[in-house]
C-alpha cells in the first residue's frame, strides 16, 4: 500500500525572497497549491517554476486566506507552510513514513527561527505546530493572529524542523509586533480581560523572561536578548492598546 498523497499549501504575498527555498523542500509532494493576494514581484513566476497550481483572491485575514487555501487543495492530507518557511532534505522521509499508515487526525512539526543575523539555538526551545494534518479532520481557528490549525482526533509530533526566516531585521520585526498588537485587539475583545494596568506594569517582564530564560533563547547571545526584549514589548504593546480601547472619550 503506497503513502497518502499530499497536498502542501501555501499563502503569498510579495514572497519572492523566501518562496523559493520554501518550495524546493517540498517539490517532491504530489501537489503544491498556492494562494496569492496581489504579489507584484517575482511570487507567481517561483510558484508556475515548481509546478504550483496557482490561485489569486484578496487577503482576507490570516486565518481565513489560509482556511481558503486549505479547501483549494486536492488531496486530503495536506502540510501548511508560510511563505517564509522551508525544510530541509531530512524532512522528506519522517514526512513520507507518517504518510504511509497515519494513525493521527494531525502532526506537530518543530520550528526554529532567525533571529536578525543567526539562527536561534538548536539547544533552545523551538516552538511546535500542527502543519500536516487530514483536512477533512481539521480546521483553521478563528483569531485574527496567531491563528492555528485545530484538529478533531489525536494529534501525533514527528521529528521535522521548520526553518522560519522571518522579518530580516530588528525594525521588521518591531513593525510586526506593531502590527499584530494591534490586529489581536479584536481577539483580545471576545475576552474579559481585566487588570490592564498590572498587565502593563507586569506582564512584559513575565513574556520577557519567559521568553529569554525558559525557552532558552539566551543562548542566542545578543540576538536572542534583543528578540526576547521586542517580545516583551508586544506583550506590552497588546494591552496598553486595549486599554486605549476601553478608555472613556472626552
Amino acid at each position: 500500500m503506497g503513502r497518502e498523497q499530499l497536498s502542501v499549501v501555501v499563502t503569498t504575498f510579495n514572497s519572492a525572497g523566501t518562496l523559493d527555498a520554501c518550495l524546493r523542500g517540498v517539490a517532491w509532494a504530489d501537489e503544491i497549491v498556492v494562494l496569492d493576494s496581489g504579489s507584484t514581484d517575482a511570487t507567481a513566476a517561483i510558484a508556475e517554476h515548481y509546478g504550483a497550481r496557482l490561485h489569486a483572491q484578496p487577503f482576507a485575514g490570516y486565518s481565513a486566506q489560509k482556511q481558503a487555501a486549505i479547501d483549494l487543495a486536492s488531496h486530503r492530507w495536506v502540510l501548511l507552510l508560510d511563505s517564509d518557511e522551508s525544510l530541509d532534505a531530512d524532512a522528506t522521509a519522517p514526512l513520507q513514513r507518517a504518510l504511509l499508515a497515519p494513525d493521527c487526525a494531525g502532526y506537530q512539526l518543530w520550528r526554529r527561527e532567525w533571529q536578525f543575523w543567526r539562527w536561534q539555538s538548536r539547544r533552545g526551545r523551538l516552538n511546535h505546530y500542527v502543519r500536516l494534518f487530514d483536512r477533512q479532520r481539521a480546521r483553521m481557528s478563528d483569531h485574527e493572529v496567531h491563528e492555528e490549525v485545530q484538529v478533531d482526533g489525536p494529534v501525533g509530533v514527528l521529528d521535522v524542523v521548520i526553518d522560519h526566516h522571518g522579518e530580516p531585521d530588528i525594525a521588521g520585526r518591531v513593525a510586526k509586533a506593531n502590527r499584530y498588537s494591534s490586529l489581536q485587539q479584536a481577539d483580545l475583545a471576545k475576552r474579559r480581560v481585566g487588570w490592564l494596568r498590572l498587565r502593563m506594569v507586569a506582564y512584559p517582564t513575565v513574556a520577557f523572561l519567559r521568553y529569554y530564560v525558559l525557552r532558552g533563547h539566551w543562548r542566542s547571545g545578543w540576538a536572542g536578548f534583543i528578540a526576547a526584549r521586542i517580545h516583551a514589548f508586544y506583550a506590552f504593546l497588546k494591552y496598553a492598546k486595549l486599554y486605549e480601547r476601553r478608555r472613556p472619550r472626552d
